[in-house]
């Protein structure tokens, strides 16, 4: 037997018992008559104590063991002399009797500890050591409760878990498809599933009014903090639903993750339509744990003779809070930061609201101390606060805003990651225009349905039609997003229509799902929870990649493992491919 006990249980309870505990070398310290070692394994640490009286040849054993040594030993739980309440066994230790060595290790290419010396690109490299630490294991532990949460709750509630493919067809919509190259079918490829999308619809077609499924996903896209080339998705379909059922499905099953995992209830999700979210935020995944909501200033700014604002076809301010004492140096550096390409401002106007009442703005040329008092008043700044104003086209001052806004409350302190603050983004737009290919392109997917009462919009007004679409969004997130989907099949021909795929075309990419709906197809919908980020959310993380065991770096490669890699010769010739590898 290796082990009767974890080294993350053992308490005075024990105390007396005799034990065998195995794991690895956190840190020995040798205090000449005294040695201890740090036991560590995933349950925790228990400290071991060798006494140079008692057993000098195990004394001078155990100093020889350097740091992640894997070990084993016999000893007696005894009661610890110097406690470390910071540790779950901190009141106990063992005397050990006996000690045996199961492997040793190399010196580790960084420290295995909460605080580590090891940068990014290290700790990629040695993934499999960076799971040893306490903040990996603690967040991988994070990520199994959330999946076990969630499978309680939707067996609860009649969802049953179905398993659909991994190798399928390519699709000329969305994301880019990882492909793969198909022996058995020369000069043909499958690609890997950027959702189950098709599947879960024809799963409703079949009957399973209720399905669910916790998928691996795959998009061949450029990498950030919250995006990885594959991906996890809590995937769920529902039949014979409206888009209230599925608010309330699945507001039902976040707020049981919150209440099971968090401790607590964050409450009914509140509900915001997409066009408020960008007329008060410039953003359809809005944060709401703080105001700073847009103030538009076109009536109170225009007609002086300041042609940067007389100009712009928008105006749009914001409100600090007690912001009016910013110094000369933090406001060209605000300034600077909105002039980078990423933002794309032109420059930014402030107005302090001074706590005397007077105000000061860097337009003072041309705006009087009154017109000042007019933008405060219409803004709603109080004395102590400063507004800042950015100009131009709506939709791109919208989103520099935006960015503008959320720079500020991080910087503030006002984007707390341990406030929750969910909602539901609802009517989005069906389809947005593209004007490289001169054609529209669905807004979510090809299978959302419009809103029923804009049907007949489609071939005469498409830009103003509503998709049955919405997004659940939590500290400005988007945890995930759904719709209801089209089931007829003269519906969903004339969307594809609008798309500019030919009869033909939709025929092959789609043929098999058109066919499906002539065959009672029932009404149906649902919604794809992003588990990776719903993981990074509840870990109080801005970014995903600390939640899953083997991440890839933002070139999309496993720098552990070294892939992608090229393949030989022989696999190539298999495929029927042509060697891609560089000269030598």
């Amino acid at each position: 037997m290796h082990r009767s006990h974890t080294c993350g249980e053992l308490r005075t309870s024990h105390i007396g018992q005799e034990v065998i505990l195995s794991g690895w070398v956190q840190r020995s310290r040798d205090l000449g008559g005294m040695t201890f070692i740090d036991l560590r394994d995933r349950y925790g640490i228990t400290q071991l104590a060798f006494n140079m009286e008692s057993n000098a040849a195990l004394c001078e054993q155990a100093r020889k063991f350097g740091r992640e040594f894997v070990i084993k030993v016999h000893g007696k739980v005894i009661e610890r002399s110097s406690k470390n309440m910071q540790i779950a066994t901190g009141e106990i230790e063992i005397e050990v009797t006996s000690l045996e060595l199961l492997n040793a290790s190399k010196t580790p290419p960084f420290t295995i500890e909460d605080d580590t010396d090891g940068g990014d690109d290290l700790r990629m490299k040695y993934r499999y050591l960076d799971l040893r630490r306490s903040p990996l294991r603690n967040n991988l532990m994070l990520r199994h409760r959330l999946s076990i949460e969630t499978r309680n709750y939707l067996d609860t509630v009649g969802f049953m878990e179905v398993e659909t493919p991994y190798l399928i067809k390519s699709t000329p919509e969305g994301a880019r498809d990882f492909v793969v190259p198909s022996r058995m079918n020369p000069g043909q490829f499958y690609a890997l599933p950027q959702s189950p999308q098709t599947f879960k619809q024809l799963l409703m077609v079949s009957g399973y009014d209720r399905y669910y499924q916790i998928v691996k996903c795959f998009r061949d896209e450029d990498l950030r903090a919250d995006r990885q080339p594959e991906f996890t998705q809590i995937d769920c379909e529902m039949a014979f639903v409206e888009q209230e059922d599925i608010l309330n499905t699945f507001e039902g099953l976040v707020r049981h993750l919150f209440n099971e995992v968090k401790g607590f209830d964050p409450g009914a999700f509140p509900r915001m339509l997409y066009s408020e979210a960008m007329e008060r935020y410039g953003c359809d995944k809005p944060d709401v744990r703080f105001g700073m909501e847009f103030c538009y200033m076109n009536d109170v700014t225009k007609n002086k003779g300041f042609n940067v604002f007389d100009s712009a076809e928008t105006v749009i301010g914001i409100v600090a809070e007690g912001c009016s004492e910013y110094t000369r140096k933090q406001l060209d550096e605000l300034t600077e930061w909105v002039k980078r390409p990423q933002i794309g401002a032109k420059g930014l106007v402030y107005c302090r609201v001074n706590a005397d009442g007077t105000f000061k703005s860097s337009v003072d040329k041309f705006y009087s101390e009154e017109d000042l008092k007019t933008w405060a008043d219409h803004c709603g700044a109080k004395p102590g606060d400063l507004i800042f104003v950015l100009s131009g086209d709506l939709d791109a001052t919208r989103k520099q805003m935006n960015e503008l806004r959320l720079y500020l409350g991080a910087a503030l302190g006002l984007r707390d990651p341990k406030v929750f603050k969910p909602l539901w983004v609802l009517d989005f737009p069906l389809l947005e225009w593209d004007e490289d290919t001169q054609r529209y392109h669905a807004m979510h997917h090809p299978f959302t349905s419009p809103k029923p009462e804009q049907l007949d919009m489609l071939e005469t007004d498409p830009g103003n039609v509503n998709a049955n679409a919405y997004d659940m969004v939590i500290n400005g997130v988007e945890i995930g997003g759904g719709s209801i989907r089209i089931h007829d099949r003269g519906v969903q021909s004339r969307m594809f229509d609008l798309l500019g795929f030919t009869k033909e075309q939709a025929l092959a990419q789609f043929g098999f799902l058109m066919n499906a709906f002539e065959y009672g197809a029932p009404p149906h919908g649902g919604l794809a929870l992003g588990f990776d980020r719903l993981c990074s959310l509840f870990g109080g993380s801005d970014s995903i990649r600390d939640f899953i065991a083997f991440p890839k770096n933002n070139s999309g490669r496993d720098v552990m493992i070294d892939a992608p890699s090229v393949i030989d010769q022989a696999q190539m010739d298999e495929l029927f491919l042509h060697s891609t590898a560089p000269a030598e």
